[in-house]
Protein backbone atom coordinates (compact mmCIF):
# COMPACT_ATOMS: atom_id res chain seq x y z
CA UNK A 1 0.00 0.00 0.00
CA UNK A 2 1.35 3.41 -0.95
CA UNK A 3 1.97 6.06 1.70
CA UNK A 4 -0.99 8.25 0.70
CA UNK A 5 -3.38 5.30 0.71
CA UNK A 6 -2.11 4.24 4.12
CA UNK A 7 -2.63 7.76 5.49
CA UNK A 8 -6.19 7.82 4.17
CA UNK A 9 -6.94 4.40 5.67
CA UNK A 10 -5.79 5.66 9.08
CA UNK A 11 -7.82 8.85 8.71
CA UNK A 12 -10.96 6.84 7.89
CA UNK A 13 -10.32 4.57 10.87
CA UNK A 14 -10.11 7.64 13.09
CA UNK A 15 -13.25 9.21 11.62
CA UNK A 16 -11.36 12.12 10.08
CA UNK A 17 -12.33 11.17 6.53
CA UNK A 18 -15.27 9.57 4.75
CA UNK A 19 -15.08 5.83 4.12
CA UNK A 20 -15.60 4.53 0.60
CA UNK A 21 -18.14 2.04 1.90
CA UNK A 22 -19.91 1.27 5.14
CA UNK A 23 -21.66 -2.07 5.58
CA UNK A 24 -23.88 -1.27 8.53
CA UNK A 25 -26.08 -3.35 10.80
CA UNK A 26 -24.29 -6.65 10.26
CA UNK A 27 -23.30 -9.59 12.45
CA UNK A 28 -19.54 -9.84 12.03
CA UNK A 29 -18.05 -13.33 12.26
CA UNK A 30 -14.90 -13.06 14.38
CA UNK A 31 -12.75 -15.95 13.18
CA UNK A 32 -10.05 -15.24 15.73
CA UNK A 33 -12.28 -16.11 18.69
CA UNK A 34 -15.11 -17.87 16.84
CA UNK A 35 -17.69 -15.38 18.00
CA UNK A 36 -20.26 -13.09 16.40
CA UNK A 37 -20.63 -9.41 17.26
CA UNK A 38 -22.85 -6.62 15.88
CA UNK A 39 -20.99 -3.85 14.05
CA UNK A 40 -20.76 -1.47 11.15
CA UNK A 41 -17.73 -2.12 8.92
CA UNK A 42 -15.96 0.87 7.35
CA UNK A 43 -13.89 0.32 4.20
CA UNK A 44 -11.36 2.54 2.42
CA UNK A 45 -8.66 1.93 -0.17
CA UNK A 46 -9.87 -1.66 -0.56
CA UNK A 47 -9.12 -2.37 3.12
CA UNK A 48 -11.14 -2.62 6.29
CA UNK A 49 -10.55 0.61 8.22
CA UNK A 50 -12.45 -0.44 11.32
CA UNK A 51 -15.84 -0.55 12.98
CA UNK A 52 -16.51 3.16 13.25
CA UNK A 53 -17.53 5.23 16.21
CA UNK A 54 -19.83 7.99 17.39
CA UNK A 55 -19.77 11.03 15.14
CA UNK A 56 -18.10 9.31 12.19
CA UNK A 57 -18.91 10.98 8.84
CA UNK A 58 -21.27 9.05 6.57
CA UNK A 59 -19.53 6.88 4.00
CA UNK A 60 -19.71 7.65 0.29
CA UNK A 61 -21.77 4.47 -0.05
CA UNK A 62 -23.75 2.67 2.63
CA UNK A 63 -25.15 -0.86 2.50
CA UNK A 64 -27.63 -1.99 5.15
CA UNK A 65 -26.87 -5.64 5.91
CA UNK A 66 -30.22 -6.03 7.66
CA UNK A 67 -28.72 -8.09 10.47
CA UNK A 68 -27.14 -10.63 8.12
CA UNK A 69 -23.78 -12.30 8.78
CA UNK A 70 -20.56 -10.84 7.39
CA UNK A 71 -17.55 -13.14 7.05
CA UNK A 72 -14.16 -12.99 5.37
CA UNK A 73 -14.05 -14.29 1.80
CA UNK A 74 -13.55 -18.04 1.42
CA UNK A 75 -10.20 -19.45 0.33
CA UNK A 76 -9.76 -22.66 -1.68
CA UNK A 77 -6.43 -23.94 -0.39
CA UNK A 78 -5.70 -26.23 -3.34
CA UNK A 79 -7.39 -26.34 -6.74
CA UNK A 80 -6.65 -27.26 -10.33
CA UNK A 81 -8.68 -24.71 -12.27
CA UNK A 82 -8.31 -26.82 -15.39
CA UNK A 83 -10.51 -29.54 -13.85
CA UNK A 84 -13.50 -27.20 -14.07
CA UNK A 85 -13.22 -27.59 -17.88
CA UNK A 86 -13.55 -23.81 -18.28
CA UNK A 87 -11.08 -20.95 -18.70
CA UNK A 88 -9.73 -19.13 -15.62
CA UNK A 89 -11.90 -16.10 -16.39
CA UNK A 90 -15.01 -18.27 -16.49
CA UNK A 91 -13.91 -20.11 -13.34
CA UNK A 92 -13.86 -16.76 -11.55
CA UNK A 93 -17.39 -16.05 -12.74
CA UNK A 94 -18.58 -19.40 -11.39
CA UNK A 95 -17.01 -19.37 -7.92
CA UNK A 96 -17.01 -15.72 -6.78
CA UNK A 97 -20.83 -15.58 -6.36
CA UNK A 98 -20.41 -18.52 -3.96
CA UNK A 99 -18.17 -16.46 -1.69
CA UNK A 100 -14.75 -17.64 -2.86
CA UNK A 101 -12.43 -14.67 -3.19
CA UNK A 102 -9.01 -16.38 -3.19
CA UNK A 103 -7.68 -19.67 -4.53
CA UNK A 104 -4.30 -21.35 -4.40
CA UNK A 105 -4.07 -22.98 -7.83
CA UNK A 106 -1.62 -25.60 -9.00
CA UNK A 107 -1.60 -25.47 -12.83
CA UNK A 108 0.19 -28.77 -13.23
CA UNK A 109 -2.52 -30.05 -15.57
CA UNK A 110 -1.81 -27.52 -18.30
CA UNK A 111 1.92 -27.53 -17.54
CA UNK A 112 2.04 -31.27 -18.13
CA UNK A 113 0.68 -30.53 -21.61
CA UNK A 114 2.36 -27.21 -22.46
CA UNK A 115 5.20 -26.65 -19.97
CA UNK A 116 5.97 -23.03 -19.08
CA UNK A 117 3.72 -21.86 -21.93
CA UNK A 118 0.85 -23.33 -19.91
CA UNK A 119 2.02 -21.67 -16.70
CA UNK A 120 2.34 -18.30 -18.43
CA UNK A 121 -1.15 -18.65 -19.90
CA UNK A 122 -2.62 -19.31 -16.45
CA UNK A 123 -0.68 -16.38 -15.00
CA UNK A 124 -1.90 -14.01 -17.69
CA UNK A 125 -5.48 -15.31 -17.73
CA UNK A 126 -5.81 -14.75 -13.96
CA UNK A 127 -4.51 -11.17 -13.91
CA UNK A 128 -7.03 -8.57 -12.75
CA UNK A 129 -9.83 -11.01 -11.96
CA UNK A 130 -12.12 -10.39 -8.96
CA UNK A 131 -10.97 -13.84 -7.84
CA UNK A 132 -7.39 -13.53 -6.64
CA UNK A 133 -5.44 -16.49 -7.94
CA UNK A 134 -2.13 -17.47 -6.39
CA UNK A 135 -0.12 -20.10 -8.25
CA UNK A 136 2.10 -22.95 -7.19
CA UNK A 137 4.86 -24.07 -9.54
CA UNK A 138 4.17 -27.66 -10.60
CA UNK A 139 6.71 -29.98 -9.01
CA UNK A 140 5.89 -33.08 -11.02
CA UNK A 141 6.02 -32.45 -14.75
CA UNK A 142 5.95 -35.24 -15.71
CA UNK A 143 4.15 -36.76 -12.75
CA UNK A 144 6.53 -39.75 -12.77
CA UNK A 145 9.30 -40.95 -15.09
CA UNK A 146 7.06 -43.89 -16.04
CA UNK A 147 4.94 -42.05 -18.61
CA UNK A 148 5.17 -39.42 -21.34
CA UNK A 149 3.90 -35.91 -20.71
CA UNK A 150 4.07 -32.86 -22.96
CA UNK A 151 6.90 -31.20 -21.06
CA UNK A 152 9.63 -31.62 -18.47
CA UNK A 153 10.01 -28.97 -15.77
CA UNK A 154 13.18 -29.44 -13.74
CA UNK A 155 14.71 -27.06 -11.21
CA UNK A 156 16.26 -24.70 -13.80
CA UNK A 157 12.87 -24.17 -15.47
CA UNK A 158 11.14 -23.65 -12.10
CA UNK A 159 13.80 -21.13 -11.09
CA UNK A 160 12.64 -18.86 -13.94
CA UNK A 161 9.21 -18.33 -12.30
CA UNK A 162 9.70 -18.97 -8.57
CA UNK A 163 10.31 -15.29 -7.76
CA UNK A 164 7.03 -13.98 -9.20
CA UNK A 165 4.76 -12.19 -6.72
CA UNK A 166 1.76 -14.48 -7.15
CA UNK A 167 3.85 -17.65 -6.97
CA UNK A 168 3.61 -18.97 -3.42
CA UNK A 169 5.93 -21.94 -3.85
CA UNK A 170 6.06 -25.49 -5.12
CA UNK A 171 2.95 -27.45 -6.05
CA UNK A 172 2.05 -30.84 -4.65
CA UNK A 173 5.06 -33.17 -4.44
CA UNK A 174 3.38 -36.27 -5.79
CA UNK A 175 6.61 -38.22 -6.13
CA UNK A 176 6.80 -39.03 -2.43
CA UNK A 177 8.88 -42.09 -3.28
CA UNK A 178 11.51 -39.78 -4.80
CA UNK A 179 11.38 -37.49 -1.78
CA UNK A 180 11.90 -40.36 0.67
CA UNK A 181 14.74 -41.68 -1.48
CA UNK A 182 16.36 -38.22 -1.49
CA UNK A 183 16.37 -38.28 -5.29
CA UNK A 184 18.71 -35.64 -6.68
CA UNK A 185 16.24 -34.04 -9.09
CA UNK A 186 13.60 -33.80 -6.35
CA UNK A 187 16.10 -32.24 -3.95
CA UNK A 188 16.98 -29.65 -6.58
CA UNK A 189 13.30 -28.69 -6.90
CA UNK A 190 12.89 -28.49 -3.12
CA UNK A 191 15.93 -26.24 -2.85
CA UNK A 192 14.50 -24.00 -5.58
CA UNK A 193 11.45 -23.41 -3.39
CA UNK A 194 13.32 -22.75 -0.14
CA UNK A 195 11.65 -19.91 1.73
CA UNK A 196 8.32 -20.57 0.02
CA UNK A 197 5.52 -23.10 0.50
CA UNK A 198 5.77 -26.72 -0.59
CA UNK A 199 2.47 -28.52 -0.99
CA UNK A 200 2.10 -32.23 -0.32
CA UNK A 201 0.41 -35.25 -1.79
CA UNK A 202 1.03 -38.34 0.33
CA UNK A 203 -1.82 -40.86 0.28
CA UNK A 204 -1.26 -43.65 2.81
CA UNK A 205 2.19 -42.41 3.84
CA UNK A 206 3.04 -43.02 7.50
CA UNK A 207 5.86 -43.60 9.96
CA UNK A 208 9.42 -42.85 8.96
CA UNK A 209 8.45 -42.18 5.35
CA UNK A 210 5.97 -39.51 6.44
CA UNK A 211 8.61 -38.03 8.75
CA UNK A 212 11.10 -37.83 5.88
CA UNK A 213 8.51 -36.28 3.59
CA UNK A 214 7.67 -33.53 6.08
CA UNK A 215 11.32 -33.02 7.01
CA UNK A 216 11.94 -32.21 3.35
CA UNK A 217 9.78 -29.11 3.81
CA UNK A 218 6.30 -30.28 2.79
CA UNK A 219 3.65 -28.32 4.70
CA UNK A 220 0.23 -29.52 3.48
CA UNK A 221 -1.64 -32.63 2.43
CA UNK A 222 -5.02 -32.96 0.72
CA UNK A 223 -4.88 -36.75 0.32
CA UNK A 224 -5.97 -37.87 3.81
CA UNK A 225 -8.57 -40.60 3.52
CA UNK A 226 -9.02 -41.50 7.22
CA UNK A 227 -9.33 -39.55 10.50
CA UNK A 228 -6.20 -41.35 11.71
CA UNK A 229 -4.21 -40.00 8.77
CA UNK A 230 -5.44 -36.48 9.53
CA UNK A 231 -4.33 -36.71 13.17
CA UNK A 232 -1.02 -38.25 12.15
CA UNK A 233 -0.25 -35.30 9.91
CA UNK A 234 -1.46 -32.58 12.29
CA UNK A 235 0.71 -33.90 15.12
CA UNK A 236 3.65 -33.56 12.75
CA UNK A 237 2.82 -29.93 12.03
CA UNK A 238 1.12 -30.30 8.66
CA UNK A 239 -1.97 -28.48 7.48
CA UNK A 240 -4.64 -30.91 6.29
CA UNK A 241 -6.89 -29.72 3.48
CA UNK A 242 -10.30 -31.37 3.66
CA UNK A 243 -11.21 -31.98 0.03
CA UNK A 244 -14.68 -31.88 -1.47
CA UNK A 245 -14.26 -32.29 -5.21
CA UNK A 246 -16.29 -34.02 -7.89
CA UNK A 247 -14.91 -37.55 -7.62
CA UNK A 248 -13.21 -37.36 -4.25
CA UNK A 249 -15.33 -36.32 -1.28
CA UNK A 250 -13.37 -36.47 1.97
CA UNK A 251 -15.06 -33.93 4.24
CA UNK A 252 -17.53 -36.26 5.94
CA UNK A 253 -15.07 -39.12 6.41
CA UNK A 254 -12.48 -36.82 8.05
CA UNK A 255 -14.74 -34.70 10.25
CA UNK A 256 -14.46 -36.91 13.34
CA UNK A 257 -10.79 -35.90 13.60
CA UNK A 258 -11.55 -32.16 13.42
CA UNK A 259 -11.81 -31.05 17.04
CA UNK A 260 -10.65 -28.31 19.42
CA UNK A 261 -7.12 -29.68 19.29
CA UNK A 262 -6.75 -30.05 15.52
CA UNK A 263 -9.04 -27.60 13.74
CA UNK A 264 -6.48 -24.77 13.54
CA UNK A 265 -4.42 -26.96 11.20
CA UNK A 266 -7.38 -27.81 8.98
CA UNK A 267 -8.88 -26.01 6.01
CA UNK A 268 -10.90 -26.80 2.87
CA UNK A 269 -10.06 -27.38 -0.77
CA UNK A 270 -11.77 -28.70 -3.88
CA UNK A 271 -8.73 -30.01 -5.80
CA UNK A 272 -10.71 -31.15 -8.88
CA UNK A 273 -14.29 -29.92 -9.31
CA UNK A 274 -16.22 -29.85 -12.56
CA UNK A 275 -18.22 -26.87 -13.73
CA UNK A 276 -21.49 -28.80 -13.37
CA UNK A 277 -20.90 -29.15 -9.63
CA UNK A 278 -19.82 -25.51 -9.34
CA UNK A 279 -23.07 -24.42 -11.00
CA UNK A 280 -25.41 -26.81 -9.18
CA UNK A 281 -23.83 -27.14 -5.73
CA UNK A 282 -21.25 -24.42 -5.29
CA UNK A 283 -17.61 -24.29 -4.32
CA UNK A 284 -16.12 -23.89 -0.82
CA UNK A 285 -19.60 -22.91 0.41
CA UNK A 286 -20.69 -26.42 -0.56
CA UNK A 287 -17.95 -27.97 1.59
CA UNK A 288 -18.99 -25.69 4.46
CA UNK A 289 -22.65 -26.72 4.22
CA UNK A 290 -21.68 -30.40 4.20
CA UNK A 291 -19.39 -30.02 7.21
CA UNK A 292 -21.97 -28.04 9.20
CA UNK A 293 -24.77 -30.47 8.32
CA UNK A 294 -22.59 -33.28 9.73
CA UNK A 295 -22.02 -31.58 13.03
CA UNK A 296 -19.12 -29.16 12.64
CA UNK A 297 -19.67 -25.89 14.47
CA UNK A 298 -20.44 -23.18 11.84
CA UNK A 299 -17.96 -20.70 13.30
CA UNK A 300 -15.24 -23.36 13.30
CA UNK A 301 -16.06 -24.22 9.70
CA UNK A 302 -15.92 -20.56 8.63
CA UNK A 303 -12.59 -20.13 10.41
CA UNK A 304 -11.19 -23.13 8.53
CA UNK A 305 -12.42 -21.69 5.23
CA UNK A 306 -10.77 -18.31 5.75
CA UNK A 307 -8.25 -17.59 8.50
CA UNK A 308 -6.75 -21.07 8.58
CA UNK A 309 -6.14 -21.09 4.83
CA UNK A 310 -4.65 -17.60 4.96
CA UNK A 311 -2.34 -18.61 7.80
CA UNK A 312 -1.35 -21.79 6.00
CA UNK A 313 -0.09 -19.90 2.96
CA UNK A 314 1.19 -16.81 4.75
CA UNK A 315 -1.45 -14.55 3.23
CA UNK A 316 -1.28 -11.97 6.00
CA UNK A 317 -3.52 -9.43 4.26
CA UNK A 318 -6.73 -11.51 4.36
CA UNK A 319 -8.66 -14.23 6.16
CA UNK A 320 -10.63 -12.17 8.72
CA UNK A 321 -12.90 -9.15 9.14
CA UNK A 322 -10.35 -6.96 10.89
CA UNK A 323 -8.72 -3.52 10.48
CA UNK A 324 -6.01 -3.34 7.85
CA UNK A 325 -7.01 -6.50 6.01
CA UNK A 326 -8.39 -6.70 2.47
CA UNK A 327 -12.10 -6.05 2.32
CA UNK A 328 -12.84 -9.47 0.81
CA UNK A 329 -16.22 -10.05 2.40
CA UNK A 330 -19.23 -12.34 2.14
CA UNK A 331 -22.75 -11.50 3.35
CA UNK A 332 -25.32 -14.24 4.02
CA UNK A 333 -28.51 -14.84 5.95
CA UNK A 334 -28.05 -18.06 7.87
CA UNK A 335 -25.04 -19.69 9.57
CA UNK A 336 -26.12 -23.15 8.50
CA UNK A 337 -27.37 -22.72 4.93
CA UNK A 338 -24.67 -20.22 3.93
CA UNK A 339 -26.53 -19.09 0.81
CA UNK A 340 -24.51 -16.09 -0.29
CA UNK A 341 -26.22 -12.73 -0.69
CA UNK A 342 -23.33 -10.41 -1.61
CA UNK A 343 -19.58 -10.62 -2.20
CA UNK A 344 -17.06 -7.79 -2.05
CA UNK A 345 -13.44 -7.97 -3.21
CA UNK A 346 -11.23 -5.16 -1.94
CA UNK A 347 -14.41 -3.30 -1.04
CA UNK A 348 -15.91 -3.57 -4.51
CA UNK A 349 -19.23 -5.37 -4.94
CA UNK A 350 -18.53 -8.22 -7.36
CA UNK A 351 -21.52 -10.52 -6.84
CA UNK A 352 -25.11 -10.02 -5.75
CA UNK A 353 -27.85 -12.66 -5.43
CA UNK A 354 -25.76 -15.18 -7.36
CA UNK A 355 -24.97 -12.78 -10.21
CA UNK A 356 -21.38 -11.98 -11.17
CA UNK A 357 -21.18 -8.23 -11.73
CA UNK A 358 -17.81 -7.40 -13.40
CA UNK A 359 -17.37 -7.48 -17.15
CA UNK A 360 -15.73 -10.65 -18.40
CA UNK A 361 -12.16 -10.43 -19.68
CA UNK A 362 -10.73 -12.95 -22.10
CA UNK A 363 -7.18 -14.13 -22.79
CA UNK A 364 -6.82 -16.00 -26.10
CA UNK A 365 -5.10 -19.39 -25.69
CA UNK A 366 -2.54 -18.54 -28.37
CA UNK A 367 0.26 -20.90 -27.33
CA UNK A 368 -1.80 -23.60 -25.65
CA UNK A 369 -4.42 -24.55 -28.22
CA UNK A 370 -4.91 -28.07 -29.52
CA UNK A 371 -1.81 -30.07 -28.60
CA UNK A 372 -2.90 -33.39 -30.12
CA UNK A 373 0.15 -35.15 -31.61
CA UNK A 374 -1.08 -38.73 -32.03
CA UNK A 375 0.88 -40.98 -34.39
CA UNK A 376 0.74 -44.59 -35.55
CA UNK A 377 -2.66 -45.25 -34.01
CA UNK A 378 -5.27 -47.77 -35.10
CA UNK A 379 -7.71 -50.25 -33.61
CA UNK A 380 -4.99 -52.89 -33.88
CA UNK A 381 -2.97 -50.98 -31.26
CA UNK A 382 -5.82 -51.56 -28.78
CA UNK A 383 -5.66 -55.32 -28.99
CA UNK A 384 -4.74 -57.00 -25.67
CA UNK A 385 -3.00 -60.36 -26.17
CA UNK A 386 -2.73 -62.41 -22.96
CA UNK A 387 -0.58 -65.39 -22.04
CA UNK A 388 -2.93 -66.38 -19.22
CA UNK A 389 -6.60 -66.17 -18.26
CA UNK A 390 -5.56 -64.86 -14.81
CA UNK A 391 -5.20 -61.09 -14.94
CA UNK A 392 -4.79 -57.95 -12.87
CA UNK A 393 -7.60 -55.41 -13.11
CA UNK A 394 -7.85 -51.79 -12.05
CA UNK A 395 -10.84 -51.97 -9.72
CA UNK A 396 -12.73 -48.68 -9.34
CA UNK A 397 -13.66 -47.33 -5.89
CA UNK A 398 -16.76 -45.07 -6.00
CA UNK A 399 -16.26 -41.45 -4.83
CA UNK A 400 -12.48 -41.89 -4.69
CA UNK A 401 -9.43 -41.61 -6.92
CA UNK A 402 -7.98 -44.62 -5.14
CA UNK A 403 -8.26 -47.95 -6.94
CA UNK A 404 -7.87 -51.54 -5.81
CA UNK A 405 -5.67 -54.16 -7.39
CA UNK A 406 -8.25 -56.62 -8.69
CA UNK A 407 -7.74 -60.18 -9.92
CA UNK A 408 -9.99 -61.99 -12.34
CA UNK A 409 -10.20 -64.94 -14.70
CA UNK A 410 -11.15 -63.57 -18.14
CA UNK A 411 -12.07 -64.90 -21.57
CA UNK A 412 -9.64 -64.97 -24.52
CA UNK A 413 -10.44 -65.40 -28.22
CA UNK A 414 -8.81 -67.88 -30.59
CA UNK A 415 -5.73 -65.66 -30.94
CA UNK A 416 -5.29 -65.33 -27.18
CA UNK A 417 -6.53 -61.73 -26.97
CA UNK A 418 -8.94 -60.49 -24.30
CA UNK A 419 -12.60 -60.52 -25.27
CA UNK A 420 -15.63 -59.30 -23.35
CA UNK A 421 -17.65 -61.75 -21.24
CA UNK A 422 -20.39 -61.24 -18.63
CA UNK A 423 -18.06 -59.77 -16.02
CA UNK A 424 -18.01 -56.04 -15.26
CA UNK A 425 -14.61 -55.67 -16.91
CA UNK A 426 -13.75 -53.55 -19.94
CA UNK A 427 -10.62 -52.54 -21.77
CA UNK A 428 -8.75 -49.41 -20.70
CA UNK A 429 -6.17 -47.71 -22.91
CA UNK A 430 -3.94 -44.63 -22.68
CA UNK A 431 -2.86 -43.15 -26.03
CA UNK A 432 0.16 -40.81 -25.95
CA UNK A 433 -0.73 -37.43 -27.50
CA UNK A 434 2.23 -35.10 -26.89
CA UNK A 435 5.34 -36.40 -28.64
CA UNK A 436 4.02 -38.63 -31.39
CA UNK A 437 5.63 -41.70 -29.83
CA UNK A 438 2.81 -44.01 -30.90
CA UNK A 439 2.66 -45.45 -27.38
CA UNK A 440 -0.58 -47.15 -26.36
CA UNK A 441 -0.86 -48.72 -22.91
CA UNK A 442 -3.67 -51.29 -22.62
CA UNK A 443 -5.14 -53.01 -19.56
CA UNK A 444 -8.44 -53.91 -17.90
CA UNK A 445 -10.85 -51.79 -15.83
CA UNK A 446 -13.26 -53.41 -13.36
CA UNK A 447 -16.42 -51.93 -11.87
CA UNK A 448 -17.16 -49.26 -14.48
CA UNK A 449 -20.39 -50.82 -15.74
CA UNK A 450 -19.79 -49.88 -19.38
CA UNK A 451 -21.18 -52.21 -22.04
CA UNK A 452 -21.53 -51.82 -25.79
CA UNK A 453 -19.38 -48.81 -26.70
CA UNK A 454 -16.55 -46.53 -25.65
CA UNK A 455 -15.92 -43.34 -23.68
CA UNK A 456 -12.81 -41.19 -24.08
CA UNK A 457 -11.29 -37.96 -22.82
CA UNK A 458 -8.06 -35.99 -23.21
CA UNK A 459 -8.37 -34.91 -19.57
CA UNK A 460 -6.39 -37.71 -17.93
CA UNK A 461 -4.44 -36.78 -14.83
CA UNK A 462 -1.70 -35.82 -14.77
CA UNK A 463 0.07 -36.25 -18.09
CA UNK A 464 -3.22 -35.81 -19.94
CA UNK A 465 -2.75 -38.30 -22.69
CA UNK A 466 -5.97 -39.65 -24.18
CA UNK A 467 -7.68 -42.23 -21.98
CA UNK A 468 -10.40 -44.46 -23.41
CA UNK A 469 -12.51 -47.28 -21.95
CA UNK A 470 -14.66 -49.69 -23.94
CA UNK A 471 -15.45 -53.24 -24.95
CA UNK A 472 -15.05 -52.69 -28.70
CA UNK A 473 -11.71 -51.82 -30.28
CA UNK A 474 -13.54 -50.21 -33.17
CA UNK A 475 -15.58 -47.94 -30.90
CA UNK A 476 -12.48 -47.06 -28.88
CA UNK A 477 -10.61 -46.13 -32.06
CA UNK A 478 -13.48 -43.91 -33.27
CA UNK A 479 -13.56 -42.15 -29.88
CA UNK A 480 -9.82 -41.45 -29.93
CA UNK A 481 -9.94 -40.14 -33.50
CA UNK A 482 -12.83 -37.85 -32.61
CA UNK A 483 -10.76 -36.26 -29.82
CA UNK A 484 -7.83 -35.73 -32.18
CA UNK A 485 -10.20 -34.04 -34.62
CA UNK A 486 -11.59 -31.75 -31.89
CA UNK A 487 -8.20 -30.78 -30.47
CA UNK A 488 -9.13 -32.60 -27.26
CA UNK A 489 -12.23 -33.00 -25.14
CA UNK A 490 -14.77 -35.75 -24.40
CA UNK A 491 -16.49 -38.30 -26.61
CA UNK A 492 -18.94 -41.19 -26.39
CA UNK A 493 -19.19 -43.79 -29.19
CA UNK A 494 -21.56 -46.71 -29.82
CA UNK A 495 -21.67 -49.03 -32.84
CA UNK A 496 -18.91 -47.06 -34.55
CA UNK A 497 -20.85 -43.77 -34.37
CA UNK A 498 -20.00 -40.75 -32.21
CA UNK A 499 -23.07 -40.26 -30.02
CA UNK A 500 -21.88 -36.96 -28.56
CA UNK A 501 -18.68 -35.01 -27.93
CA UNK A 502 -17.43 -31.76 -26.40
CA UNK A 503 -14.34 -29.91 -27.61
CA UNK A 504 -11.68 -28.67 -25.16
CA UNK A 505 -9.74 -26.27 -27.32
CA UNK A 506 -7.44 -24.99 -24.54
CA UNK A 507 -4.67 -27.61 -24.30
CA UNK A 508 -7.27 -30.37 -24.58
CA UNK A 509 -8.25 -29.52 -20.98
CA UNK A 510 -10.56 -26.49 -21.03
CA UNK A 511 -13.04 -24.71 -23.23
CA UNK A 512 -13.89 -21.03 -23.73
CA UNK A 513 -17.62 -21.77 -23.47
CA UNK A 514 -19.74 -20.40 -20.62
CA UNK A 515 -19.75 -22.47 -17.44
CA UNK A 516 -23.50 -23.11 -17.46
CA UNK A 517 -23.29 -24.31 -21.06
CA UNK A 518 -20.35 -26.57 -20.24
CA UNK A 519 -22.21 -27.86 -17.19
CA UNK A 520 -25.26 -28.72 -19.33
CA UNK A 521 -23.14 -30.40 -21.97
CA UNK A 522 -21.19 -32.48 -19.45
CA UNK A 523 -24.45 -33.43 -17.73
CA UNK A 524 -25.78 -34.58 -21.12
CA UNK A 525 -22.62 -36.59 -21.75
CA UNK A 526 -22.81 -38.15 -18.28
CA UNK A 527 -26.45 -39.11 -18.77
CA UNK A 528 -25.60 -40.60 -22.15
CA UNK A 529 -22.84 -42.65 -20.50
CA UNK A 530 -25.33 -43.92 -17.92
CA UNK A 531 -28.25 -44.58 -20.26
CA UNK A 532 -26.50 -45.72 -23.42
CA UNK A 533 -23.33 -47.36 -22.11
CA UNK A 534 -24.54 -48.50 -18.68
CA UNK A 535 -21.85 -46.78 -16.60
CA UNK A 536 -22.67 -47.15 -12.90
CA UNK A 537 -24.52 -44.13 -11.56
CA UNK A 538 -22.47 -43.96 -8.35
CA UNK A 539 -19.53 -43.01 -10.58
CA UNK A 540 -18.88 -39.75 -12.39
CA UNK A 541 -18.16 -41.19 -15.85
CA UNK A 542 -15.48 -38.82 -17.12
CA UNK A 543 -14.01 -37.70 -13.80
CA UNK A 544 -13.64 -41.31 -12.64
CA UNK A 545 -12.06 -42.28 -15.95
CA UNK A 546 -9.57 -39.42 -16.02
CA UNK A 547 -8.01 -40.47 -12.70
CA UNK A 548 -7.29 -43.98 -13.94
CA UNK A 549 -4.14 -42.57 -15.56
CA UNK A 550 -2.71 -41.01 -12.37
CA UNK A 551 0.26 -43.20 -11.35
CA UNK A 552 0.79 -41.69 -7.91
CA UNK A 553 -2.55 -42.74 -6.38
CA UNK A 554 -2.67 -46.41 -5.26
CA UNK A 555 -3.07 -49.11 -6.19
CA UNK A 556 -3.06 -49.78 -9.97
CA UNK A 557 -3.20 -47.20 -12.77
CA UNK A 558 -2.60 -47.06 -16.53
CA UNK A 559 0.00 -45.00 -18.41
CA UNK A 560 0.96 -44.85 -22.08
CA UNK A 561 3.73 -47.34 -21.19
CA UNK A 562 1.41 -49.90 -19.60
CA UNK A 563 -0.12 -51.05 -16.30
CA UNK A 564 1.49 -49.35 -13.30
CA UNK A 565 1.66 -50.59 -9.68
CA UNK A 566 1.82 -47.44 -7.54
CA UNK A 567 2.92 -49.24 -4.37
CA UNK A 568 5.76 -51.05 -6.11
CA UNK A 569 6.32 -47.94 -8.24
CA UNK A 570 6.93 -49.90 -11.43
CA UNK A 571 5.09 -51.28 -14.42
CA UNK A 572 3.62 -54.76 -14.13
CA UNK A 573 2.17 -57.26 -16.57
CA UNK A 574 -1.58 -57.51 -17.03
CA UNK A 575 -1.28 -61.27 -16.56
CA UNK A 576 -0.84 -62.42 -12.97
Amino acid sequence: MERQSLKRLIDVAMGREQADLCIRNCKVVDVYQRQVFPADVYIAEGRIAGFGGEGFPPARETVDAGGRYLTPGFIDAHVHIESSHVSPEEFSRLVVPHGTTTVVADPHEICNVCGLDGFDYMLKATEGLPLQVFLQLPSCVPCTPFENAGAVLNAPELQKRIGLDRVLGLGELMNFVGVCAADGDILDKIMTARGKMIDGHSPGLKGARLDAYIAAGVSTDHECSTPEELRDRVRRGMYVLLREGTSTKDVVRLLSAVDEDSFRRCTFCTDDRQSADLVMEGHIDNALRIAIAHGLDPLTALTMASLNAANCYGLKDRGAVAPGLRADLVLFEDLHDLWVDSVWVEGRLVAKDGQYLPEMAHVPPEKVGGRMNVRNFSAQRLRLPLESDEVRTIRLVPHSVLTQAGHARVTRDESGAWTRDEQDIVKLAVVERHKGTGNVGVGLLEGFGLRGGAIATSVAHDSHNIIVAGDSDRDMEVAVRRLVELGGGMAIVRDGVVQDSLAHEIAGLMTDQHGEQVARRIAQLDELAYETLGVHRELDPFMSLCFMALPVIPELKMTDLGLFDVQKFCHVRVEV
